[in-house]
């Protein structure tokens, strides 16, 4: 692949992490290559962390009147593990799939079974991908949200199925209406009992089905085995990865590489996605401030990138659904679009005003934080800070993907110096701090700033 310097090292950190330190570039630089980094840290094997309440493994009760706050809980705790997530990309993969399988918290109304989902996400984040869709298949969160434990062989239910081909797996154009039919018969007799799920032989149809050219009783386990006899299935989920992590917009013949690796790794998804990160297809240029940031990159992001360690959660939960990214509530089974539909005329000025927020330490409505950037510490925590202008340029490397125009630059060192000259600046001056505080808000008000 390319060389292995700052400049891959922070595009591959963006695109793989939500936003980064200048400790974990550091630390990314300390190895000798991409491979050895990818390998020992973003796709490091990690221990399940900690859950959020003890209320998690509490059998769900109807109409609890803590559905909310356990909700809002386990936001704020995921959001948590974004935050400190180091320099393993797992938290981005659990986000992935999150939009991949798709559930919701309006249909699936107990948090434990979203907490579990979550969980699942995690495990299987750089495993089999093959084993992955049998236990999602039956996860009781999804057995919920697309009506599985209503499917039984008198009335089977076909939503799963179609989405286990159109979604998950194989695409639309790869299978036919009665594929989904007999699909739909194969996953029937799936129940939930309280945390977990049953099988009810009794529910099931245990008759012959016909499913992509293969007959036999099969059950869900044999309709996904059958799934990933197909070509389609590896190139459908490494299409979906490459639009993810390189450009909306895929290289087909590099799609067809990296199916290739993920079928012979037995469809481990660490296999291609260390294929992928390490190719030279991930470091071209052209790629390199393609991706509009998500909002749950953008708000966990800009804390790191301005060493904020105790932020308000619930606000930046509040403000990623005001952008649109209310987590664990996709807009609907195709999960968020993404790109271009992050921006409009509504979430582009709250993104702006988000920003403002952590240099001022308010609110849009003027109601105070409890937390902001501490503007002479965070230029001082710079070698350069008593160099105007090579401050503005660390900076600016720091925390945007691409340089902004010549024009803009200059505007940025002069919205710093605030009408001084350059050999005047030191933070030791009076209204450094004031100075410091525009300067951050310009810099992160501008279309740079929304790249990655």
């Amino acid at each position: 692949m390319s060389a292995w310097n700052a400049d891959n090292a922070r595009h591959l950190l963006a695109r793989c992490l939500f936003g980064y330190t200048r400790a974990d570039l550091a630390k990314a630089l300390s190895y000798n290559s991409a491979d050895a980094f990818v390998s020992a840290e973003l796709l490091a094997s990690l221990p399940q962390p900690a859950p959020p309440n003890p209320w998690v493994t509490e059998t769900p009760v109807a109409n609890d009147s803590n559905t909310g706050i356990r909700y809002a809980e386990l936001t704020t705790w995921w959001l948590n593990r974004m935050l400190t997530e180091g320099t393993s990309m797992r938290e981005k993969m659990v986000l992935f799939w999150h939009n991949h399988f798709v559930s919701d918290r309006a249909k699936v109304n107990y948090p434990q079974h979203m907490f579990k989902q979550n969980a699942l996400f995690r495990q299987h984040a750089f495993g089999d991908f093959r084993q992955f869709v049998k236990d999602v298949t039956i996860d009781p969160a999804m057995l919920i949200y697309l009506d599985g434990r209503q499917n039984n062989k008198n009335a089977p239910n076909e939503n799963y199925a179609r989405e286990l081909l159109e979604l998950f797996t194989l695409g639309i154009g790869n299978y036919t209406e009665t594929d989904i039919k007999q699909a739909a018969m194969a996953l029937t007799g799936w129940r939930v009992n309280g945390l977990d799920v049953a099988f009810n032989k009794a529910n099931f149809a245990d008759v012959s089905k016909t499913f992509l050219g293969k007959t036999g009783n099969f059950s869900y386990t044999d309709i996904v085995d059958i799934i990933f006899t197909k070509d389609a299935a590896a190139e459908f989920v490494c299409r979906k990865l490459y639009k993810e992590f390189i450009f909306y917009k895929p290289n087909e013949a590099f799609v067809k590489q990296m199916a290739d690796v993920f079928r012979k790794a037995n469809y481990n998804i660490g296999a291609a996605l260390r294929f992928m990160l390490t190719a030279d297809e991930f470091y071209k240029p052209e790629y390199r401030g393609a991706k509009i940031k998500n909002p749950v990159e953008l708000t966990v992001g800009s804390l790191k990138y301005l060493d904020i360690r105790r932020p308000d959660l619930a606000y930046i939960a509040d403000v990623s659904r005001t952008l649109q990214q209310y987590i664990f509530y996709p807009p609907n089974v195709a999960g968020w679009p993404g790109q271009r539909d992050w921006i409009s005329s509504n979430t582009y000025p709250a993104r702006g005003g988000f920003s403002d927020s952590l240099v001022n330490g308010r609110r849009a409505n003027g109601q105070n934080l409890s937390f902001k950037v501490v503007p002479l510490d965070y230029a001082r925590s710079y070698k350069s800070s008593e160099d105007a202008q090579q401050f503005v340029s660390d900076v600016m490397q720091q925390m945007l993907t691409i340089s902004p125009a010549a024009s803009q630059q200059k505007l940025l060192l002069d919205t710093l110096l605030d009408g001084t000259i350059a050999a005047n600046w030191s933070t030791n001056t009076p209204m450094a701090d004031v100075r410091i505080q525009k300067f951050l808000k310009a810099l992160m008000r501008l279309p740079e700033y929304q790249l990655t």
